[in-house]
């Protein structure tokens, strides 16, 4: 503990709260959706806050000051959108919803325990694993600079402030970026902080129920798409930021995936009764505190992670005030500070997926079916953009026969 105390710096901090602001407020409406779509009351919906809050926070800070590395979790964005759909429905309850999420956590501890999936994600190419993490990243650049049309003094300032930063005191940009935003939205009465309403949570236990009909249209879709969407582009960050190199030539600590991912399950399934419906690896927020803007030193940039983790800790037991207070910043804000932060992440990424001249189209279209942000069968791009990707590679480097 001692450690993280002099490893910490100012830039770390902001990393972490800029990496709370994202994965909340980007996509908190979502897991609203998903929970009242099965019916759940307002002491639900705070409930699932609290298990998601709690899990994130748990397998976020813990092993990131045990192991002494970024180990970033969120919760499954795409499995949230699956739950929407079945939800409205009409035909799963949420006895039958707190079963799914139960066996789907299951599996992901069979997977982890086992190594298999992180077995499988060594096959991608690291030109291929790039390109999939700039076209992650790029729609949240994409839609920082979208914010012009609806923010442009706003924008433009944090824009100008990051590129003078960047150039004169270039660890601490995103900091003064997010500062300089904030208080132009202050002056503005652009943050709207006057209704929460702080108090602890109160988590509300569902009995699961366990049906042939809930594990088909729930848990398998659910663990699929988390596996996909999810966890693929997790990894794909992990290597992206040098985090999986063996012990031989590690200049960082290496992010242990099949542990993390074993983690995951066994939190969700504790957790499961009372809202957690699937935890993964993270990709943008994991771009946010692995990269440079949270510390010089790779080997420090794990304190990033760890305030994010007591972040989502406080925001679990909170609740919905904290909820009310992330989006009480003007959402034009948070797309901005998050598109600005990650500029130099996808930079660096397209610049070392395109050194190989004769891969260079089927890093292309990896990253342009990754950006374009396609959903088939339930299962996002990120899945999608590394199968094309990885067809029009084996294409491109198919020898014809004399």
């Amino acid at each position: 503990m001692n450690n993280f105390f002099k490893d910490i710096s100012l830039s770390a901090v902001v990393a972490g709260l800029v990496a709370t602001l994202v994965g909340f407020t980007s996509t908190v409406v979502i897991v609203f959706q998903a929970a009242t779509s099965f019916g759940a009351t307002p002491e639900m919906v705070a409930s699932w806050l609290w298990a998601l809050g709690l899990g994130m926070g748990i397998c976020t800070a813990f092993p990131s000051l045990w192991w002494r590395v970024p180990v970033m979790v969120a919760w499954s964005t795409p499995g949230a959108a699956v739950l929407v759909a079945a939800g409205a429905t009409g035909h799963f309850s949420m006895q039958q919803a707190v079963g799914a999420f139960m066996v789907a956590s299951v599996a992901t501890i069979v997977v982890g325990t086992t190594g298999w999936f992180e077995t499988l994600a060594k096959r991608v190419p690291v030109g291929i694993a790039n390109a999939l993490l700039a076209g992650i990243l790029a729609r949240f650049c994409l839609q920082a600079f979208k914010s012009l049309e609806s923010s442009l003094m706003l924008v433009v300032l944090m824009l100008l402030v990051y590129l003078f930063s960047k150039k004169l005191i270039a660890r601490y940009a995103v900091p003064l970026t997010f500062a300089a935003g904030v208080g132009f939205a202050a002056i503005n009465g652009d943050i709207a902080g006057q209704h929460i309403q702080w108090g602890l949570a109160a988590p509300v236990f569902v009995m699961p129920t366990f049906t042939i009909a809930a594990f088909l249209g729930l848990a398998l879709p659910l663990w699929v798409v988390t596996m996909t969407s999810q966890n693929l582009p997790g990894v794909a960050v992990i290597r992206a930021f040098g985090y999986e190199k063996t012990q031989a030539d590690q200049t960082t600590g290496v992010i242990p995936v099949s542990k993390v991912l074993a983690l995951t399950g066994w939190v969700t399934l504790a957790l499961a009764p009372f809202g957690a419906f699937a935890l993964n690896l993270s990709a943008i927020t994991a771009a946010i505190c692995m990269g440079p803007q949270a510390h010089k030193h790779p080997g420090k940039r794990y304190t990033a992670a760890v305030v994010c983790g007591a972040i989502y800790i406080a925001i679990g037991l909170c609740g919905a005030a904290f909820v009310a207070l992330l989006a009480a910043f003007p959402k034009d804000l948070v797309m901005a500070i998050a598109g600005l932060a990650l500029l130099g992440t996808v930079a660096t990424s397209l610049a070392t997926a395109l050194e190989e001249p004769k891969d260079r189209e089927a890093i292309i279209v990896t990253f342009l079916v990754t950006l374009s942000g396609v959903v088939i069968a339930s299962i996002g791009s990120a899945f999608w953009g590394v199968v094309a990707g990885g067809l029009a590679l084996a294409i491109g480097r198919w020898k014809k026969p004399a």
